[in-house]
């Protein structure tokens, strides 16, 4: 089994219990002692969960806010926009999701021609319209935290749209796919995801074998713009 496969099995059990002792992981997944208490460092030091005596117990998924965001891998995050708005052409209609690595891709959209953007992200606006880009904002409720628009409201919006490219976020990237915490947000990103005739994820290194709450889009439903080498198991998971 590797390693990836374990951790998250370890966190399904956690998830489901809230907390666990050693023995029930050597248990459940046939390892060793050894193999089990590295397995919760890993997963400790990933802010995943806390060790207690005899075992460990479930840390809630964070999620930072959106000023936060913009100052962590800015570099990073902003290679990942310039190499995202190389894929637009003119003319062209876009979805870009709510976040600090989508919210790169616009000063690079300068120069393109006739393009328009349909986003859920309100902290997005005044950067698209400073650079006179067509721009349409979804309804919905207000997500301060995330400078987003999410929830019922935006999905019926978003079902009116279609799109030649779709730029998404994630929080988690893993073999199981691309995950966030909030159910809210999930509805706009799998919808958009549906919606685009090309879409991307544009995701920092940060995001490799993190878990989140929900997954929203399998590694099959796109392209992944990072700025470092993918790791091993998720790779292979998209070359399959």
């Amino acid at each position: 089994m590797l390693n990836i496969q374990r951790y998250s099995l370890i966190l399904d059990l956690i998830k489901k219990r809230k907390n666990i002792r050693l023995n029930e992981i050597i248990e459940e997944l046939k390892v060793s002692e050894a193999t089990a208490r590295r397995d919760l460092n890993f997963l400790e030091e990933k802010g995943k969960i806390r060790r207690v005596h005899g075992g460990a117990v479930l840390i809630e998924d964070r999620e930072e806010n959106i000023d936060y965001k913009k100052l962590v891998f800015s570099e990073e995050k902003d290679r990942i926009g310039k190499k995202a708005a190389s894929y637009v052409k003119n003319g062209d209609t876009i979805f870009l999701d709510a976040g600090s690595t989508t919210e790169c891709v616009i000063k690079y959209l300068s120069g393109k021609e006739d393009v328009k953007v349909v986003t859920n992200g309100f902290t997005h606006i005044e950067e698209l319209t400073k650079r006179g880009i067509e721009t349409y904002l979804l309804g919905g409720k207000v997500k301060v935290k995330t400078g987003a628009v999410i929830g019922s409201t935006a999905l019926f919006s978003l079902k009116n749209y279609n799109f030649d490219v779709v730029f998404i976020g994630a929080n988690g990237i893993n073999f199981d796919g691309y995950s966030t915490p909030d159910p809210e947000e999930v509805l706009v990103k799998s919808e958009a995801v549906k919606k685009g005739r090309k879409v991307f994820f544009l995701c920092d290194h940060s995001k490799f074998n993190e878990r989140s709450f929900i997954n929203f889009a399998s590694l099959k439903d796109g392209i992944l713009i990072t700025d470092s080498e993918i790791p091993k198991d998720i790779k292979e998971k998209m070359e399959e």
